[in-house]
């Protein structure tokens, strides 16, 4: 059983920073990863996936801002949030697939969720 455990939400200034960490169970080096998020009275929305091999990509909405990465050696995926906005409050989740990157379509795996709320 793969188990994704995110942890680094809170609450935090508009203009400033987060890092989110996913620390994830089983065969992490063979998964593609992936972070979502959801913000009251909308839909889950993509905002990065990392391949097994570093290939990452980013929603438009986050592009310059978050950076997507993974350590396999620690089974851990992280998403580094700079110049945090009040739009991005939200929570986040992170998500596993056996695909070659992640899609909304194509997890495998979710993480409960952790909290980031952007105060202006």
């Amino acid at each position: 059983q793969v188990q994704l455990v995110e942890s680094g939400g809170g609450v935090v200034q508009a203009g400033g920073s987060l890092r989110l960490s996913c620390a994830v169970s089983g065969r992490f080096s063979t998964y593609a990863m992936g972070w979502f998020r959801q913000a009251p009275g909308k839909e889950r929305e993509f905002v990065a996936t990392i391949s097994y091999s570093g290939t990452r990509a980013h929603s438009d909405s986050v592009k310059g801002r978050f950076t997507i990465s993974r350590d396999n050696a620690k089974n851990t995926v992280y998403l580094q949030m700079n110049t945090l906005k009040p739009e991005d409050t939200a929570v986040y989740y992170c998500a596993a697939s056996t695909s070659r990157v992640v899609t909304s379509t194509n997890v495998n795996y979710w993480g409960q969720g952790t909290q980031v709320t952007v105060s202006s």
